[in-house]
């Protein structure tokens, strides 16, 4: 069996989401995994190369996780101009992220990202304009599709069971403690705008593409954003005044007339199975779908509750619904690393017809423009007091 190498610049890895999903629950376990297998006797083996400012934590993860020590750079122009490289990545802070995915896509980089892909609706969009004229193929993380609870979810979608679909209510949340008496699960820049921070800009885009891939596109937008939290302490224990939101209360139309109402909070106390929920009401029946689990309750067994304040409740009203089964490895996979191996078969397939050659990428830059475009509303909703309508994009 040959094997084909596809090196991967992969800006960002020191932080949080850079090392724990994509370098090591994505990129390396896809090596521990042998490779994707390509067919026909051929090997997709991806070979990381790390970039990032600090060069002893890049030297450091190299060596722990046997990476060869040579693949490491603070210099991405450098990295850039290697035509070894065949794909950029970035995981940076929002506001490093759009200037380098410029210079990636001019160097002829396919792009694969993080959301937001940029901090603005205009430079999202120049971004995916680019990429376009340029050739080159460009994805954007949008995990939560790929996840086991929304793929079980979107298998009721696919199959009508919902009939026509009413609304969809979403919970997400948990307490990101301040930093004082407790570490912070989150780092600070997530609580100044001034740095790209703010929970609107980093779960709308999560809620557009779950939206529109599930249940149709989105058609506006009105949304209530705040900070609950005015004070919170930093990395070194240093207190600062939290400039970015860190709370969202939106209500979304939907194309087809579904309406989609889903809070976010960074400032809630967990009292539901998991840290998101997506609950799912049809004319033929309803699901609860969380990261893993999904259940339903059909039509034909919906129970007749009957409103008595004066009486305590007797019936267990979780126990009327059923799980959805574990298929096709559903509990298995993690959606990072799902995502990755789309992208990478995306990127080897022949930009030629035929039977192998590359199926369209729906997970693209202009569908990362949409998740900006949404957020970016949102924050205009929310200062102005209004709802605000979402027109359709095009490059």
């Amino acid at each position: 069996m040959s094997r084909r190498t596809v090196r991967i610049a992969m800006n960002g890895v020191t932080g949080r989401m850079g090392h724990r999903q994509h370098l090591v629950r994505s990129v390396l376990a896809l090596r521990e995994e042998g490779g994707i297998d390509l067919g026909g006797g051929e090997t997709l083996w991806p070979e990381p190369v790390l970039v990032g400012r600090r060069e002893h934590a890049l030297r450091a993860l190299a060596h722990e996780y046997g990476l060869d020590p040579q693949a490491v750079s603070t210099d991405l122009d450098a990295v850039l101009a290697d035509d070894s490289i065949d794909i950029y990545f970035d995981a940076q802070v929002t506001s490093a992220r759009q200037e380098a995915l410029k210079k990636a896509i001019a160097s002829g980089k396919h792009i694969y990202a993080e959301k937001p892909t940029a901090t603005s609706l205009d430079g999202a969009l120049e971004l995916a304009r680019a990429a376009s004229r340029a050739g080159v193929k460009h994805g954007v993380v949008q995990d939560k599709l790929f996840l086991p609870g929304l793929r079980k979810l979107a298998r009721l979608v696919d199959s009508g069971f919902f009939g026509r679909v009413l609304s969809v209510r979403g919970e997400f949340g948990y307490w990101v403690f301040e930093g004082d008496r407790q570490s912070a699960q989150r780092p600070s820049w997530n609580y100044r705008a001034e740095d790209g921070g703010g929970i609107v800009s980093d779960m709308f885009p999560h809620w557009e593409y779950v939206l529109h891939n599930l249940f149709g596109r989105v058609t506006s937008v009105q949304a209530h954003a705040t900070t609950h939290i005015p004070r919170r302490w930093d990395e070194r224990g240093e207190p600062y005044e939290a400039t970015a939101d860190d709370a969202a209360y939106g209500i979304f139309t939907l194309e087809g007339g579904a309406v989609a109402q889903i809070n976010s909070s960074w400032a809630v106390r967990v009292h539901r199975d998991e840290l998101v929920e997506f609950q799912v009401d049809g004319t033929e029946g309803s699901a609860v779908a969380g990261l893993r689990g999904c259940r339903y309750q059909h039509r034909a067994g919906t129970p007749k509750p009957v409103w008595n304040p004066d009486l305590p409740a007797t019936e267990r009203f979780r126990a009327q619904w059923q799980e959805v089964p574990d298929n096709d490895g559903d509990e298995d996979t993690n959606g990072f690393k799902a995502q990755w191996e789309l992208f990478l078969r995306h990127v080897c397939a022949p930009d030629t017809s035929g039977p192998e050659a590359a199926e369209p990428y729906p997970w693209d830059l202009l569908a990362g423009a949409r998740g900006v475009q949404l957020a970016e509303l949102a924050l205009i909703s929310s200062a102005e007091g209004r709802r605000c309508e979402v027109p359709e994009l095009e490059l």
